[in-house]
């Protein structure tokens, strides 16, 4: 694994130490400033710095599990049944009463505390940056801050629409003073702080930097900003879509990688994900894991128990979700079938795990019932738990790119024609090992996109941006009968509530998202 790895390894104890991130469990308004004493001592040299810009990427670790258990399981792609009372079900359910589920919660707390420790080294490189003696370094330093606040942003914009903006190291009291700020004023910064990053980060990184936020991807995540910004907006909801049009800054943002020449189309499907190619040229940015208990956990994630019976390691590598099923959805099986014709798709094959034993006897149980996705797990490579997974999660990908490019040029950005759009599919569609397409749809489109992409935590924001979150999965609903346990979707359901914790701790600074209760 690469070195790099350090960064979430040893960044989440030394920030905690020093007070720059706050603690999840806590109300996040009562967060707590690093001590005078402490940020006295610290920041004193380079090294310092480089453990403090360490810790602003320790938040990222949670990234993975926001979008499976707040994205994916939301959307169409995943039919889950609970063995209880779940968490994720309020969220699977599209409930109203989400104010208290914990994934709700610590979405917010994780985003927030990525926040405050980027804030403190912004703060401190202001006063103490002449303590960092490269200036190069120093610039690099701020252009990771900045993108790194700007992802936590952009992330806290997509889950819950309006925000406090927070932007310097804060006390208490005044923290419990700072409203939520609409969605547009929220993108200012985001935008400004990609900006920043563009012109501050370099293209790539050498031995244990790889891995660091570069050029491209803030460019990457400027480009998906914008088309976000595009997409039509839900009647009486401030959410992450505004209508804006904005389709040829995303696509000026994305024909600068492609002319870029850093990346490549990945030739084989399954090696993007593979443990062993880990920062591969598909890879524009992901999250960093190790392994010794310092692994990632979404691998085991969406997972039935019966499926680690299986393999022998029944009661050790176990989700926390009891007997609870993730199964891809009929829909979604409908899907990858009507699109293979008499071929087989490669994606079908490695992202989905359609029968599997349960146990270990001769001849072993199978279940052929329950098919969920196994896009990241590689038994040969577990580590020392059921949550500690050797393993990336990768969070843009050139493939990726390619794709919103295409959509850009069908919402009528230019230059680009019909033919560059069939052209990126078809690429698409060719290493999956099935036909060619033409005259590509932006329908057509957005279902290619959702087989690509299964497992990686998209298709909940791509039907968001596209204005299809409602249409669609009002439509799955009822074609697969499913109205007796999900709620039917109305437009405030895009985004989420706010925390009960985070109403209650200033009475009055903030008011619900409509639709919650």
């Amino acid at each position: 694994m690469k070195a790099i790895k350090n960064i979430y390894s040893i960044a989440g104890s030394l920030a905690l130490g020093l007070g720059i991130l706050a603690i999840s469990c806590n109300k996040q308004l009562n967060q707590q400033p690093p001590s005078s004493i402490t940020t006295g001592l610290f920041y004193s040299n380079t090294n310092d710095f480089t453990q403090a810009v360490n810790g602003s990427y320790n938040q990222l670790r949670a990234y993975a599990d926001q979008v499976l258990w707040m994205g994916e399981i939301r959307s169409d792609n995943i039919l889950a049944t609970s063995d209880g009372n779940r968490d994720w079900q309020a969220i699977r359910n599209f409930s109203p009463n989400l104010t208290t589920v914990g994934f709700i919660n610590t979405g917010w707390d994780n985003n927030f505390n990525g926040i405050y420790a980027c804030n403190s080294v912004l703060d401190n490189l202001t006063t103490k940056g002449g303590n960092i003696t490269n200036p190069t370094l120093r610039a690099r330093f701020a252009g990771e801050v900045h993108f790194l606040r700007a992802f936590y942003y952009f992330q806290l914009v997509r889950l819950y629409g309006q925000v406090p903006i927070i932007d310097h190291v804060m006390s208490a009291a005044a923290v419990t003073k700072v409203k939520r700020s609409p969605v547009e004023d929220v993108y200012d910064l985001i935008i400004s702080d990609l900006n920043t990053a563009i012109d501050s980060l370099p293209p790539s990184y050498t031995g244990t930097d790889i891995g660091r936020a570069t050029k491209w991807a803030a460019k990457g995540m400027l480009g998906l900003v914008y088309l976000t910004r595009s997409g039509p907006t839900y009647d009486g909801v401030d959410g992450p879509t505004m209508g804006s049009n904005e389709w040829n800054l995303a696509l000026a943002q994305f024909n600068d990688i492609i002319a870029g020449n850093q990346f490549t189309f990945g030739a084989s499907y399954p090696n993007i994900f593979s443990y062993t190619a880990e920062n591969n040229p598909e890879v524009i940015f992901d999250v960093q894991y190790m392994s010794t208990n310092n692994g990632a956990d979404f691998p085991s994630q969406l997972t039935p128990l019966g499926y680690w019976g299986g393999v022998g390691i029944a009661g050790t590598y176990n989700n926390g979700y009891g007997s609870s099923t993730y199964n891809i959805s009929r829909n979604l099986r409908a899907s990858y079938a009507a699109s293979m014709g008499a071929k087989m798709d490669v994606r079908d094959t490695f992202n989905i795990m359609w029968k599997y034993p349960v146990d270990t006897k001769s001849p072993p149980t199978t279940d052929t019932s329950d098919p969920f996705i196994k896009k990241y797990i590689n038994i040969a490579k577990r580590g020392t738990a059921y949550n500690d997974w050797p393993v990336n999660f990768i969070v843009l990908r050139y493939t990726d790119v390619l794709m919103m490019k295409a959509e850009c040029i069908l919402h009528g950005a230019t230059p680009g024609t019909q033919a560059d759009v069939d052209k990126i599919v078809n690429m698409v569609r060719s290493r999956a090992g099935i036909d060619p397409l033409t005259n590509v749809s932006l329908a057509t489109l957005m279902e290619e996109r959702r087989r690509e992409f299964l497992g990686e935590g998209i298709r909940w924001n791509d039907l968001v941006r596209e204005g299809m979150a409602v249409s669609t999965m009002n439509t799955w609903i009822a074609a697969d009968t499913l109205s007796t346990t999900i709620s039917n979707v109305i437009p405030a359901f895009v985004i989420y509530p706010v925390p009960e914790q985070e109403i209650l701790t200033a009475p009055g600074l903030y008011t619900q998202n409509p639709g919650y209760q």
